[in-house]
């Protein structure tokens, strides 16, 4: 079972930034795609960035220019660099790594790392 970690939330002011971190328990070179999630409260849960195995990045429109993911395979670690951030950035961000085995998609989650935006 693999373990991913998600930390570097908190509570930060509108234009500021913040870096989060997943740390994986395996070697994330098996998973084929690594994504960032956010949900804030009652609305569903958002993909926000994803980042393959290739080092392709990916962004939904709203933090273009913004968000920037990225990988460190070394430390099995995936990074969301956040700057200019909003109140509507505000939401529990989510690592999400997707792996397949015995021609399955395994999917694993971390526990979540909140981020608030506020003045």
């Amino acid at each position: 079972q693999v373990q991913l970690v998600e930390s570097g939330g908190g509570l930060v002011q509108p234009g500021g930034s913040l870096r989060l971190s997943c740390a994986a328990s395996k070697n994330i070179r098996s998973m084929y795609v690594i994504d960032w999630y956010r949900q804030a409260p009652g609305k569903r849960r958002e993909l926000v960035a994803s980042i393959t195995s290739g080092d392709i990045p990916t962004y939904v429109d709203s933090v273009k220019g913004r968000f920037t993911i990225s990988r460190d395979n070394a430390k099995n670690t995936v990074y969301l660099q956040m700057n200019s951030l909003k109140p509507e950035d505000t939401a529990v961000y989510y690592c999400n790594g997707k792996e397949i085995r015995l021609q399955t998609i395994q999917d694993y989650w971390g526990q979540g790392t909140q981020v608030t935006v506020s003045s």
